[in-house]
């Protein structure tokens, strides 16, 4: 198998830190880990950008439409679960507004309050972005067999959980 970009890191650290040790093994693990991250990352941006969207309307789309209650949530809740403050949601949401993807509809428990609603446009245009990152996720995982796939996919649970674990630490 010809070498990728985890060996030559690797190659580079043992040859020119020799006085910093560390362990081969998970260096080449973290460099990979790091590597198909952006490869995604770059994939999904490409998505965004096919279907006319930012990078911070596509998730905030994203983060209204894989709710409990695909589509809907008060503003509150979106702020909290995508970690942007009050304000910056709302900015999102008036931006989300005016292209015709997301509406404002009176509260499900308190009419009194807000809730936010992805329309059918955008859901469509989510729908869009999400079958293109599929098509990219779908050519990556071709390099494996399905018998790796499941292999790799309980490895990274494992590894999912110890960080998710550290996390509430």
């Amino acid at each position: 198998m010809p070498k990728d970009s985890a060996d030559l890191h690797v190659e580079r650290w043992r040859d020119h830190w020799i006085d910093i040790p560390f362990d081969e093994q998970i260096e080449a693990a973290t460099v990979r880990l790091m590597r198909l991250n952006r490869y995604l990352d770059n994939t999904t941006r490409t998505a965004v950008a096919h279907v006319g969207l930012q990078d911070f309307e596509y998730q905030t789309l994203h983060a209204l439409m894989i709710r409990e209650t695909p589509g809907r949530a008060s503003p509150t809740a979106l702020a909290k679960y995508m970690g942007v403050s009050p304000a910056g949601v709302t900015g999102r949401l008036d931006g989300l507004e005016r292209k015709g993807l997301v509406k404002r509809v009176p509260g499900t428990a308190d009419r009194r309050t807000v809730d936010v609603e992805v329309t059918r446009s955008g859901a469509k245009v989510w729908r869009e972005a999400m079958a293109l990152r599929e098509d990219s996720e779908k050519q990556l995982a071709s390099a494996l067999t399905p018998k790796e796939l499941a292999t790799l996919n309980r490895l990274l649970k494992k590894l999912t959980l110890h960080a998710e674990g550290q996390d509430k630490a």
